[in-house]
């Protein structure tokens, strides 16, 4: 965000914090981020929790989330091996912002269902 010569606030997105969004709010990211939120899990518990996730979009999103620190994945030493993720301390940060993009949603579905409507009518 930048001031405006005549005051205002500017809301500028450049290319490192849209692909930062790209990877935190996309459809399977916010998923697993609400199954982390909860408890640690495993990989097929996180698949259990998300049906509808292929292997390879999961293990990707996990990729990304890692990547960016908002994830950590940590081996366990059973036998035979696991892997374990959980949201880091930076990552739990994240859900305020989310809780307030999810308020708003709600808060406005009507007015957006609406429009859904008109704009489908045309």
């Amino acid at each position: 965000m930048t001031d405006t010569a005549d005051g205002r606030t500017e809301l500028t997105i450049s290319a490192p914090h849209r692909e930062l969004l790209d990877h935190v709010l996309d459809k399977w990211s916010l998923q697993v981020l609400n199954e982390l939120c909860e408890r640690p899990c495993r990989f097929n518990d996180l698949r259990r929790a998300i049906p509808a996730v292929t292997q390879k979009s999961l293990t990707a999103t996990l990729r990304k989330l890692e990547r960016n620190g908002i994830i950590e994945r940590t081996v366990l030493s059973t036998r035979p091996v696991a892997v374990e993720y959980r949201m880091t301390s930076l990552g739990k940060t994240l859900r305020d912002p989310v809780d307030v993009l999810l308020a708003w949603a709600a808060a406005h579905m009507h007015e957006i269902d609406s429009a859904r409507d008109r704009f489908d009518a045309l």
